[in-house]
């Protein structure tokens, strides 16, 4: 056992890497293999021999299959297709391609469609994989091309709910070109917006979230209106208790918005008030809490901007 720690460390992997794996049970038979001792030969002197076969990190094809996979599944994409030509058939493993698919691209459409009735799979993880990194960078030159690609080709359902879920668990598109895409595509936007988890969170940092995932337009117009009117309905659905209206919820983003262009802006000298802010906002919103306007003042005044610039 010592042995096999020695080895996964001459590499760069860690022990404590697979804390919780079962590796005893795995490398007994590997052990009794691959040790053989080391005996000094009769007409070579002990200090020139030079290293056995069996203290050399082992070829992952002679190791058990679950040792080579978890070894492997920490490379990218590009280090796991270079492995492939060497261990071709662990490299190319389906279950590897999968989690490098998913952790990438967390809901697909076609991964619901992956598997035959028999367990059998229909379709190589590897070529979904090539083939959605290809539209993630279509994607952001052109939204409408990349997505187009996924849907002509069967791996991305032309549904609002679908084309909604791979905008929401997909981390390599750029919020800008999420947004050039939701100006035309509403029902795609609304969609999306029922797809966040604003739950017992304040107000400002709800917002935040919400436009570090879509970036908020350039100027005040029908594109913005539309997104502060479908977070206000998700908010007041994720919180029923915080007893606000979604016309109240759409009042104050809006201050938020108004608020942290006043206090970021380097081109506004004379910067509004906490007090001005609570009168300001307790007048537009009746029956508002002063101490719950005063808390959003603060947010802002010492978290920044509700919706930082997110181009690329």
């Amino acid at each position: 056992m010592g042995n096999a720690f020695r080895r996964l460390q001459e590499v760069g992997i860690r022990p404590q890497d697979y804390l919780g794996f079962p590796l005893a049970e795995m490398v007994d038979a590997w052990e009794d293999q691959t040790t053989v001792a080391r005996h000094p030969s009769s007409d070579v002197d002990e200090g020139n021999q030079t290293l056995s076969h069996s203290t050399r990190f082992p070829d992952l094809a002679n190791l058990p299959p679950e040792i080579g996979l978890e070894v492997l599944k920490n490379l990218n994409a590009t280090d796991l297709c270079l492995a492939a030509c060497v261990w071709h058939q662990l490299a190319n493993d389906q279950l590897l391609w999968q989690g490098l698919c998913q952790s990438y691209w967390g809901s697909v459409t076609i991964y619901s469609r992956v598997r035959a009735e028999d367990g059998s799979f229909l379709f190589s993880f590897k070529d979904i994989f090539m083939a959605l990194d290809e539209a993630s960078l279509t994607f952001n030159t052109d939204p409408f091309q990349g997505i187009n690609y996924l849907t002509s080709k069967g791996i991305l359902g032309d549904q609002p709910i679908e084309i909604a879920r791979f905008l929401h668990t997909t981390k390599r598109l750029w919020p800008n070109k999420k947004l050039e895409f939701l100006k035309k595509r509403q029902d795609v936007l609304e969609r999306l917006v029922q797809l966040q988890n604003f739950e017992n969170q304040f107000l400002p940092n709800a917002l935040r979230k919400f436009f570090k995932e879509v970036s908020v337009p350039e100027e005040r117009g029908a594109t913005l209106t539309v997104m502060i009117e479908n977070f206000s309905k998700r908010f007041c659905a994720c919180n029923p208790k915080l007893d606000l209206s979604k016309d109240a919820v759409f009042v104050l983003c809006f201050s938020l918005i108004m608020l942290s262009v006043d206090l970021c802006s380097p081109h506004v000298k004379n910067k509004m008030s906490k007090r001005e802010f609570i009168k300001n906002t307790c007048r537009a919103v009746s029956d508002l809490d002063r101490d719950f306007a005063g808390h959003m003042y603060d947010n802002i005044y010492l978290a920044g901007h509700v919706a930082p610039k997110t181009f690329h």
